[in-house]
């Protein structure tokens, strides 16, 4: 397979941060990170402009962080809470998802982006949850977050009810229809 160099403009997870020089397949480049400008070339012929371009991303990418963790710190002692509609087991009818999560922090005053809010799955049931926000590529927060039940209680779990074995089912049977055999003997004889 045939890869290109190139010098990445944004952080790319999985892939190298802004201002760093990687190797790439040829097709991921062409058809995705230079079209969105995500990336550009990294030929001989521009390798005098791609250095001093790669200083100042690195400047920039080295404020970036320092904003970061300036805004982190300032969000450590949030706690978000939500209130859904829920089952009897603590099943919400619906889920509290990134997008929630990121309108809840625009509401406090701190703007998130929603593609920034690392949640693997939707929560849908109540409880006390931590969320990961990546504010960086170096730099994460974690935020505690409380989903209850309308009505403002988190709901426990019902213990179920043991299911009777066919055995304990029948005995049950057996004795309701003794007890209606002998309630009839009684009914009998009191009429003679």
């Amino acid at each position: 397979m045939a890869t290109t160099t190139i010098l990445l403009r944004e952080d790319i997870d999985n892939l190298g941060g802004r201002g760093e020089i990687v190797k790439v397949k040829s097709g991921y480049a062409r058809n995705y990170l230079l079209p969105r400008k995500i990336a550009t070339l990294a030929t001989k012929g521009n390798l005098k402009q791609i250095e001093l371009e790669r200083s100042a991303l690195l400047k920039k990418s080295a404020q970036d962080k320092a904003t970061a963790e300036a805004q982190a710190e300032q969000m450590k002692d949030i706690t978000l809470s939500f209130e859904r509609k829920a089952g009897e087991s603590g099943q919400l009818f619906g889920s509290v998802t990134s997008m929630d999560i990121a309108e809840a922090l625009q509401a406090k005053g701190y703007e998130t982006d929603r593609r920034k809010i690392v949640l693997k799955d939707a929560i849908k049931e109540t409880g006390d949850f931590t969320v990961n926000v990546k504010l960086h590529r170096e730099v994460t927060l974690e935020i505690p977050v409380t989903v209850t039940a309308e009505g403002g209680t988190v709901e426990e779990a019902k213990p179920k009810k043991s299911a009777k074995t066919k055995a304990e089912q029948t005995e049950t049977v057996e004795n309701a229809e003794l007890n209606t055999d002998i309630n009839e003997e009684t009914a009998t004889e009191a009429e003679s």
